[in-house]
């Protein structure tokens, strides 16, 4: 196939000599199919969009679809005179041409010049349709850009839907312990005595305990731990008195506020800590 030659051949004489039947422009929404007689086009005074096909395949299927043509019957003497005229406008804009373009035109022609040939005799074997192959092409072409088509409509993220990260502020969760009544301290200070009257008879002689001395100890021992364990904060070898005198320091810590009793559920271990 021969390209013209775009001196001699101008944008309008393509538009001219466009494809038979087929509107050249749209003006106001109407399909204009001749050019007035007496218009002028200048040389290279127009440039011509083509739509944009992916591909020679493509540009057959639109060709077949725009003339409601089926693809299982296709003229392929129609349809290749368009295809070329379009390979022709093509060159003459000078667009890009890709080889697969020429390929397929080639490949038109082939199977035109082979439509031509005599038909076999009704005795002898008939030869297959020569435009069996290309059908098929164009059929399998069909369903890929339809299915491309439909992933295309789904909704796309930056496209058609947008990520939004609001700013969430920082939040801290406070636990809330149920409160400690005296009846959980008297229960947990009764099992404290129990087990500091197992050493009280072997002390001889006692030392006096102060109450006051006592808050002072109780405040040092919880200054280095966030929790304690209520229990970890008698010791067996003062025996009861000793026990006595270090609740009534723990009563009088929870007077002053000094101290908090926390416990996470009912009959759970109690826990002792120094008051925020």
């Amino acid at each position: 196939m021969m390209a013209p030659d775009s001196s001699a051949e101008t944008a309008s004489d393509i538009a001219l000599r466009g494809t038979r039947g087929a509107p050249i422009a749209m003006v106001r929404g109407q399909p204009v199919t001749e050019l007035p007689a007496d218009l002028y086009i200048p040389p290279d005074a127009l440039e011509v969009f083509l739509e944009a096909f992916e591909g020679p395949l493509d540009l057959l299927l639109y060709l077949i679809k725009r003339q409601n043509l089926n693809i299982l019957d296709i003229p392929i003497a129609r349809i290749t005179e368009q295809y070329i005229r379009y390979i022709d406008l093509m060159v003459v804009v000078k667009l890009e041409l890709a080889a697969e373009y020429l390929v397929m035109a080639a490949v038109l022609a082939e199977i035109k010049s082979r439509m031509l040939l005599p038909k076999p005799a009704p005795n002898e074997e008939e030869s297959a349709d020569p435009r069996a192959d290309l059908m098929r092409r164009l059929q399998e072409y069909e369903r890929y850009k339809r299915a491309a088509e439909d992933l295309d409509a789904l909704p796309r993220l930056e496209r058609d839907l947008h990520l939004v990260t609001p700013d969430i502020a920082d939040r801290r969760t406070l636990r809330h312990h149920p409160a400690v009544g005296l009846d959980t301290l008297r229960s947990v200070f009764f099992e404290v005595l129990a087990r500091a009257q197992l050493f009280s008879h072997h002390h001889v002689q006692r030392e006096p305990l102060s109450v006051r001395e006592r808050m002072v100890m109780v405040l040092d021992r919880l200054a280095g731990c966030e929790f304690m364990e209520f229990t970890q904060l008698f010791s067996r070898a003062e025996g009861r008195m000793g026990a006595v005198v270090t609740f009534l320091a723990i009563l009088e810590l929870m007077k002053e506020s000094l101290i908090d009793i926390v416990q996470s559920e009912p009959l759970a271990p109690v826990y002792v800590k120094a008051a925020a």
